[in-house]
């Protein structure tokens, strides 16, 4: 026959679950958001590249396209291009962009610059919504790619993005 629980053990449980509904209620909403929709209008928050690649690797299978690869090189330069436009406070010409990584030896180069989205989801969709945007992400003779965000706190924009690809 069981009997009724030892009063210890009552106590220890209602801790327990004190203790667990404390924790649940510290969380922030953003942690419960996946990455893409993460706001990146704060120092403390940074591009999840790996993320970035698969979102824009996946919208190239959907159109027949292989995927692209996170090229080291490329990372560094889109890092300093964003940084670059972050303490301009306002984003380069990709044009000028796409010869500087071209004369650099990157055969194909070409270039994603703008500021202002705040979110993975939101840099991408406005990319995949301008078609000069797009064909950089769907150029079919790329198969890497650097991108990187810059966090600009006096900004009107807030955030600054550069996307560089190549063969």
């Amino acid at each position: 026959m069981l009997g009724r629980p030892p009063l210890a053990a009552i106590v220890a449980a209602l801790a327990l679950a004190a203790l667990l509904q404390g924790c649940a209620s510290r969380t922030t909403p953003e942690a419960a958001l996946p990455t893409l929709y993460l706001p990146l209008t704060t120092a403390s928050t940074s591009l999840n590249t790996g993320e970035a690649r698969d979102m824009i690797s996946a919208y190239r299978g959907n159109n027949g396209l292989p995927p692209l690869r996170l090229d080291p090189d490329l990372q560094r330069l889109a890092e300093a291009e964003a940084a670059a436009m972050a303490a301009a406070d306002r984003p380069s010409s990709s044009r000028t962009v796409r010869s500087a990584v071209g004369r650099l030896g990157y055969e194909g180069a070409d270039a994603n610059l703008s500021a202002g989205y705040h979110t993975l989801a939101e840099a991408f969709s406005g990319w995949r919504d301008s078609p000069p945007h797009r064909s950089v992400m769907l150029a079919p003779e790329t198969s890497r790619m650097g991108i990187a965000t810059a966090y600009a706190p006096n900004s009107k924009y807030k955030v600054y993005w550069a996307l560089l690809v190549a063969k």
